[in-house]
Protein backbone atom coordinates (compact mmCIF):
# COMPACT_ATOMS: atom_id res chain seq x y z
CA UNK A 1 0.00 0.00 0.00
CA UNK A 2 1.38 3.40 -1.03
CA UNK A 3 2.35 5.78 1.75
CA UNK A 4 0.20 8.86 2.11
CA UNK A 5 1.63 11.99 0.51
CA UNK A 6 -0.26 15.22 0.81
CA UNK A 7 1.07 18.71 0.24
CA UNK A 8 -1.35 21.61 -0.05
CA UNK A 9 -0.79 25.33 -0.24
CA UNK A 10 -3.55 27.89 0.13
CA UNK A 11 -2.49 31.31 -1.11
CA UNK A 12 -3.75 34.50 0.48
CA UNK A 13 -6.42 35.97 -1.83
CA UNK A 14 -5.34 39.12 -3.66
CA UNK A 15 -8.72 39.57 -5.40
CA UNK A 16 -11.83 39.20 -3.23
CA UNK A 17 -13.69 36.01 -4.07
CA UNK A 18 -10.75 34.38 -5.88
CA UNK A 19 -8.75 31.75 -3.94
CA UNK A 20 -5.89 29.77 -5.57
CA UNK A 21 -4.64 26.47 -4.13
CA UNK A 22 -1.81 24.13 -5.07
CA UNK A 23 -1.89 20.38 -4.35
CA UNK A 24 0.52 17.47 -4.72
CA UNK A 25 -1.21 14.48 -3.19
CA UNK A 26 -2.33 10.88 -3.37
CA UNK A 27 -5.11 11.71 -0.89
CA UNK A 28 -8.58 10.29 -1.59
CA UNK A 29 -11.12 13.09 -1.15
CA UNK A 30 -14.60 11.89 -0.12
CA UNK A 31 -17.75 13.23 -1.72
CA UNK A 32 -18.22 16.88 -0.84
CA UNK A 33 -19.15 20.22 -2.34
CA UNK A 34 -18.02 23.83 -2.19
CA UNK A 35 -19.82 27.16 -2.10
CA UNK A 36 -17.63 28.32 -4.98
CA UNK A 37 -16.87 27.35 -8.55
CA UNK A 38 -13.68 25.29 -8.69
CA UNK A 39 -11.58 25.38 -11.87
CA UNK A 40 -8.13 23.84 -12.10
CA UNK A 41 -5.51 22.11 -14.23
CA UNK A 42 -3.90 18.72 -13.62
CA UNK A 43 -0.15 19.41 -13.82
CA UNK A 44 1.04 15.81 -13.46
CA UNK A 45 -0.41 12.39 -12.74
CA UNK A 46 -4.14 11.91 -12.91
CA UNK A 47 -7.29 11.24 -10.96
CA UNK A 48 -10.73 9.73 -11.26
CA UNK A 49 -13.71 11.39 -9.66
CA UNK A 50 -17.42 10.92 -9.20
CA UNK A 51 -19.63 13.64 -10.68
CA UNK A 52 -23.20 14.29 -11.68
CA UNK A 53 -22.49 12.71 -15.08
CA UNK A 54 -20.84 9.64 -13.59
CA UNK A 55 -17.19 8.73 -13.04
CA UNK A 56 -14.71 10.82 -15.02
CA UNK A 57 -10.94 10.69 -15.43
CA UNK A 58 -8.54 13.61 -15.68
CA UNK A 59 -4.89 13.41 -16.78
CA UNK A 60 -2.04 15.90 -17.04
CA UNK A 61 -3.15 18.94 -19.03
CA UNK A 62 -6.86 18.40 -18.44
CA UNK A 63 -9.05 21.11 -16.93
CA UNK A 64 -11.16 20.05 -13.94
CA UNK A 65 -14.33 22.00 -13.09
CA UNK A 66 -17.11 21.96 -10.51
CA UNK A 67 -20.14 24.14 -9.79
CA UNK A 68 -21.08 25.55 -6.37
CA UNK A 69 -22.97 22.91 -4.40
CA UNK A 70 -22.08 20.13 -6.87
CA UNK A 71 -21.08 16.85 -5.23
CA UNK A 72 -17.74 15.37 -6.31
CA UNK A 73 -14.81 13.38 -4.99
CA UNK A 74 -11.29 12.64 -6.17
CA UNK A 75 -8.89 9.69 -6.11
CA UNK A 76 -5.46 9.31 -7.73
CA UNK A 77 -4.65 6.75 -10.40
CA UNK A 78 -3.17 3.69 -8.65
CA UNK A 79 -2.50 5.73 -5.47
CA UNK A 80 0.19 7.74 -7.31
CA UNK A 81 0.74 11.40 -6.49
CA UNK A 82 -1.02 13.86 -8.79
CA UNK A 83 -0.41 17.58 -8.80
CA UNK A 84 -2.95 20.20 -9.65
CA UNK A 85 -3.56 23.92 -9.41
CA UNK A 86 -7.09 25.07 -8.73
CA UNK A 87 -8.81 28.41 -8.33
CA UNK A 88 -12.02 28.79 -6.32
CA UNK A 89 -14.34 31.54 -7.56
CA UNK A 90 -17.23 32.94 -5.52
CA UNK A 91 -20.49 32.94 -7.55
CA UNK A 92 -20.83 36.70 -6.99
CA UNK A 93 -17.37 37.21 -8.50
CA UNK A 94 -18.29 35.11 -11.55
CA UNK A 95 -21.55 37.04 -11.95
CA UNK A 96 -19.67 40.32 -11.78
CA UNK A 97 -17.12 39.24 -14.35
CA UNK A 98 -19.64 37.73 -16.77
CA UNK A 99 -22.63 40.05 -16.43
CA UNK A 100 -22.01 41.60 -19.85
CA UNK A 101 -21.49 38.27 -21.59
CA UNK A 102 -24.16 35.96 -20.20
CA UNK A 103 -27.83 36.11 -19.35
CA UNK A 104 -28.86 34.37 -16.18
CA UNK A 105 -26.65 32.46 -13.78
CA UNK A 106 -23.69 30.67 -15.35
CA UNK A 107 -23.24 26.92 -14.86
CA UNK A 108 -20.40 24.63 -15.87
CA UNK A 109 -21.68 21.71 -17.94
CA UNK A 110 -18.79 19.20 -17.75
CA UNK A 111 -16.43 18.19 -14.94
CA UNK A 112 -13.36 17.49 -17.14
CA UNK A 113 -12.25 18.91 -20.49
CA UNK A 114 -9.21 18.81 -22.74
CA UNK A 115 -9.03 22.54 -23.53
CA UNK A 116 -5.49 23.87 -24.07
CA UNK A 117 -6.65 27.50 -24.33
CA UNK A 118 -8.56 27.41 -21.04
CA UNK A 119 -5.71 25.52 -19.37
CA UNK A 120 -3.30 28.24 -20.52
CA UNK A 121 -5.63 30.97 -19.25
CA UNK A 122 -5.91 29.24 -15.87
CA UNK A 123 -2.17 28.80 -15.50
CA UNK A 124 -1.59 32.47 -16.38
CA UNK A 125 -4.24 33.55 -13.88
CA UNK A 126 -2.79 31.28 -11.19
CA UNK A 127 0.68 32.76 -11.75
CA UNK A 128 -0.73 36.28 -11.60
CA UNK A 129 -2.57 35.57 -8.35
CA UNK A 130 0.39 33.92 -6.63
CA UNK A 131 3.27 36.12 -7.84
CA UNK A 132 4.04 39.09 -5.67
CA UNK A 133 5.07 41.45 -8.45
CA UNK A 134 1.97 41.54 -10.68
CA UNK A 135 -0.31 44.56 -10.46
CA UNK A 136 -4.06 44.75 -9.98
CA UNK A 137 -4.87 45.52 -13.62
CA UNK A 138 -2.97 42.44 -14.81
CA UNK A 139 -4.81 40.26 -12.33
CA UNK A 140 -8.17 41.70 -13.31
CA UNK A 141 -7.48 41.14 -17.00
CA UNK A 142 -6.34 37.58 -16.37
CA UNK A 143 -9.44 36.88 -14.29
CA UNK A 144 -11.84 38.28 -16.90
CA UNK A 145 -10.21 36.37 -19.76
CA UNK A 146 -10.30 33.14 -17.77
CA UNK A 147 -13.96 33.47 -16.74
CA UNK A 148 -15.03 34.28 -20.31
CA UNK A 149 -13.02 31.35 -21.72
CA UNK A 150 -14.51 29.04 -19.10
CA UNK A 151 -18.16 29.86 -19.67
CA UNK A 152 -18.00 30.39 -23.42
CA UNK A 153 -16.48 26.97 -23.86
CA UNK A 154 -18.05 24.99 -21.02
CA UNK A 155 -20.98 26.95 -19.59
CA UNK A 156 -24.67 27.56 -20.09
CA UNK A 157 -27.47 29.57 -18.55
CA UNK A 158 -28.51 27.91 -15.33
CA UNK A 159 -32.16 27.01 -14.80
CA UNK A 160 -33.78 25.79 -11.62
CA UNK A 161 -33.86 22.00 -11.61
CA UNK A 162 -37.10 20.20 -10.85
CA UNK A 163 -35.39 16.84 -10.42
CA UNK A 164 -35.15 16.99 -6.64
CA UNK A 165 -38.18 15.52 -4.87
CA UNK A 166 -40.10 17.71 -2.38
CA UNK A 167 -39.14 15.44 0.53
CA UNK A 168 -35.41 15.75 -0.18
CA UNK A 169 -35.77 19.48 -0.83
CA UNK A 170 -37.35 19.94 2.60
CA UNK A 171 -34.57 17.96 4.28
CA UNK A 172 -31.85 19.93 2.51
CA UNK A 173 -33.54 23.23 3.34
CA UNK A 174 -33.84 22.23 7.00
CA UNK A 175 -30.16 21.31 7.20
CA UNK A 176 -29.04 24.44 5.35
CA UNK A 177 -31.05 26.67 7.69
CA UNK A 178 -28.83 25.72 10.64
CA UNK A 179 -26.12 23.13 9.84
CA UNK A 180 -24.65 23.51 13.33
CA UNK A 181 -27.86 22.23 14.95
CA UNK A 182 -28.03 18.52 15.91
CA UNK A 183 -30.61 16.64 13.84
CA UNK A 184 -31.65 13.00 13.59
CA UNK A 185 -32.68 10.99 10.55
CA UNK A 186 -36.06 10.49 12.20
CA UNK A 187 -36.54 14.25 12.56
CA UNK A 188 -35.65 14.83 8.91
CA UNK A 189 -37.94 12.00 7.78
CA UNK A 190 -40.87 13.32 9.83
CA UNK A 191 -40.32 16.80 8.43
CA UNK A 192 -40.17 15.40 4.90
CA UNK A 193 -43.22 13.15 5.26
CA UNK A 194 -41.44 9.90 4.34
CA UNK A 195 -39.88 6.96 6.18
CA UNK A 196 -36.30 7.13 7.36
CA UNK A 197 -35.23 4.60 4.72
CA UNK A 198 -37.06 6.46 1.93
CA UNK A 199 -35.36 9.69 2.93
CA UNK A 200 -31.93 8.08 3.17
CA UNK A 201 -32.29 6.41 -0.22
CA UNK A 202 -33.73 9.49 -1.93
CA UNK A 203 -31.22 11.88 -0.36
CA UNK A 204 -28.26 9.72 -1.38
CA UNK A 205 -29.59 9.34 -4.92
CA UNK A 206 -30.45 13.00 -5.51
CA UNK A 207 -27.78 14.83 -3.51
CA UNK A 208 -25.00 12.29 -3.98
CA UNK A 209 -24.16 11.72 -0.31
CA UNK A 210 -26.02 10.76 2.86
CA UNK A 211 -27.69 13.37 5.11
CA UNK A 212 -24.92 12.92 7.70
CA UNK A 213 -22.16 13.48 5.15
CA UNK A 214 -24.04 16.52 3.85
CA UNK A 215 -24.31 18.00 7.34
CA UNK A 216 -20.59 17.46 7.92
CA UNK A 217 -19.61 19.20 4.70
CA UNK A 218 -21.95 22.12 5.50
CA UNK A 219 -20.35 22.37 8.96
CA UNK A 220 -16.91 22.48 7.37
CA UNK A 221 -18.12 25.37 5.23
CA UNK A 222 -19.37 27.12 8.37
CA UNK A 223 -16.04 26.52 10.10
CA UNK A 224 -14.22 28.08 7.12
CA UNK A 225 -16.26 31.25 7.57
CA UNK A 226 -15.56 31.42 11.31
CA UNK A 227 -11.84 30.83 10.80
CA UNK A 228 -11.73 33.47 8.08
CA UNK A 229 -12.87 36.15 10.54
CA UNK A 230 -10.16 35.19 13.03
CA UNK A 231 -11.87 32.75 15.38
CA UNK A 232 -9.72 30.01 16.88
CA UNK A 233 -10.10 26.42 15.75
CA UNK A 234 -11.78 25.54 19.06
CA UNK A 235 -14.28 28.38 18.70
CA UNK A 236 -15.00 27.52 15.08
CA UNK A 237 -15.54 23.85 15.92
CA UNK A 238 -18.02 24.71 18.65
CA UNK A 239 -20.01 27.21 16.63
CA UNK A 240 -20.05 25.01 13.52
CA UNK A 241 -21.63 22.14 15.46
CA UNK A 242 -18.72 19.70 15.67
CA UNK A 243 -18.45 17.55 18.78
CA UNK A 244 -14.87 18.73 19.37
CA UNK A 245 -11.89 20.35 17.67
CA UNK A 246 -10.32 17.07 16.56
CA UNK A 247 -13.57 16.00 14.88
CA UNK A 248 -13.61 19.26 12.94
CA UNK A 249 -9.93 18.93 12.04
CA UNK A 250 -10.41 15.47 10.52
CA UNK A 251 -13.41 16.57 8.47
CA UNK A 252 -11.69 19.82 7.48
CA UNK A 253 -8.55 18.11 6.14
CA UNK A 254 -10.60 15.52 4.25
CA UNK A 255 -12.70 18.18 2.53
CA UNK A 256 -10.47 21.25 2.21
CA UNK A 257 -7.08 19.54 2.06
CA UNK A 258 -5.36 21.69 4.71
CA UNK A 259 -5.66 21.89 8.50
CA UNK A 260 -7.92 24.50 10.14
CA UNK A 261 -4.84 26.22 11.54
CA UNK A 262 -3.18 26.57 8.14
CA UNK A 263 -6.44 27.74 6.61
CA UNK A 264 -6.89 30.39 9.30
CA UNK A 265 -3.32 31.63 8.90
CA UNK A 266 -3.82 32.04 5.16
CA UNK A 267 -7.20 33.78 5.05
CA UNK A 268 -7.92 35.39 8.43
Amino acid sequence: MASRIHRAKLFKPVIPGVAPMLFASNHHFPRHSHDQFGVGVIASGGQRSWSGVGTVRASAGDVIMVNPGEMHDGAPFEDAVREWRIIYLDPATVAREADEEFIGTAEIVRPVARDPLLACRLMELFASLTAGHTDLLDREEQLLRTVIALFRGHGMARFRSSATSPSVSRAVKHIDSAPERPVSLGELAALSGVSRFQLLRGFSREVGITPHAYIIQRRVTLAQRFLAVGQSAAEAALQAGFSDQSHMARAFVRQVGVTPGRYRAAVA
